[in-house]
């Protein structure tokens, strides 16, 4: 393909984002540079330069793959998807000694087998480099060099290269966890949301293994989120420039700045998961100033004036619904007695236990985890 691919021709990109973050993400997003963001199925489509997709990568806290498209055509039969995909010269991209991986998802199309789909985007891949080179590289899906991406609706096939190189929720510090870990954007999106700029200690009474409180350091240090990332799918385009990469890692690098001592702490009855938020909360630069007990929440004097998050176990994590909704009980007499002038943020993935607390809520905000259809619940304890 000699022409241009179409995100060189359009500057367009399309961000994955949980649903539910939609709003969080277009903020974001335009924060980070991005313009004329707009919202689409399971996703935001937005403008960018050069700059603003790094930055994108390198600093979205909320989405999860950031997707250039190469080219977008109508398709109504896996043969005419192979013959396209031949047209473009993916030696360009990566070479034979690389790995690569290939998702795909087609929706109210002729074309109606995802799998099927993949195949014969793969086909066109391994011809055109057994053609030219007389070999082809390896598929490794669990950590390729470079990822694409297929999406056929309504029979308008797009493809992708991932510029992200892997889901970006993979914040690297995560080395040790409990059962369940909530999922880092979930915990990024819950730490937007309380509005918490640090006028106020933090503390998360159920921590369980500190993503929470991970997160709200990294918000409140303005560490990237991709600061551990080694390598991003962008560094595939033909058009990457390391020079402008290294810029705009470098000026979002010189933002960091130092917690300070007995701002973000958390406490947890298990003694496994406080040492494996000790270990996560560790990895980070100056972690080792969140503070972090094994102490149950019964056992705490008060936390007056404080902002608190939390994400309270329940199922297999503590037991019957019974005893769950006991601790509920339990905690809301908690806040309500030893929490005065403080805000508390509660997530529920299960929203049968918000009645549990016995609290009147500010408000509530729905937020998925994976498959749970949860709520974020305010409550303002004066």
């Amino acid at each position: 393909m000699n022409s241009a691919y179409t995100y060189q021709k359009t500057h367009r990109y399309f961000a994955q984002i949980a649903d539910g973050m939609e709003g969080l993400g277009i903020l974001e997003l335009s924060s980070l540079g991005a313009t004329g963001v707009k919202p689409a199925y399971r996703g935001l489509y937005f403008s960018a330069d050069n700059a603003a997709l790094y930055r994108v990568n390198y600093m979205s806290r909320l989405c999860t793959h950031i997707l250039a498209p190469l080219i977008i055509f109508d398709c109504h039969s896996t043969d005419y998807l192979y013959s396209t995909a031949r047209k473009i010269d993916w030696p360009s991209f990566f070479d034979i000694k690389q790995t690569y991986a290939i998702s795909s998802n087609v929706s109210h199309s002729i074309i109606s087998h995802s799998q099927y789909a993949g195949q014969r985007l793969n086909d066109a891949i391994v011809d055109t480099f057994r053609d030219r080179f007389g070999g082809r590289p390896s598929v490794d899906k669990i950590i390729p060099d470079i990822r694409f991406n297929l999406h056929i609706e309504k029979n308008r096939a797009a493809i992708y290269l991932d510029t992200s190189g892997g889901s970006l929720h993979r914040r690297g510090y995560r080395k040790e966890s409990v059962d369940a870990p909530m999922q880092e954007t979930l915990a990024a999106a819950i730490i937007r949301l309380t509005e918490w700029d640090g006028q106020t200690p933090l503390y998360d009474p159920m921590c369980g293994s500190g993503t929470l409180l991970c997160e709200a350091m990294m918000h409140y240090c303005r560490i990237p989120s991709g600061y551990f990332r080694r390598k991003f799918g962008f560094a595939f385009l033909p058009d990457f420039d390391s020079a402008l990469w290294n810029s705009v890692k470098e000026e979002a690098d010189g933002k960091i700045r130092e917690l300070p001592k007995g701002l973000i702490a958390g406490s947890d009855m298990d003694r496994q998961a406080i040492e494996s938020a000790r270990a996560d909360c560790d990895v980070l630069p100056g972690g080792n100033k969140i503070s972090l007990l094994q102490k149950r929440f019964q056992d705490i004097k008060n936390l007056e004036g404080r902002t608190i998050i939390c994400n309270p176990p329940y199922g297999k994590r503590l037991g019957s619904m019974q005893d769950t909704q006991l601790l509920m009980k339990e905690f809301g007499d908690f806040l309500k007695h030893r929490c005065r002038g403080a805000n508390a943020y509660m997530y529920f993935g299960n929203r049968e236990l918000i009645k549990s607390v016995g609290l009147r809520t500010r408000w509530k905000k729905a937020l998925k985890n994976g498959p749970l259809d949860g709520r974020l619940v305010k409550y303002e304890m004066y």
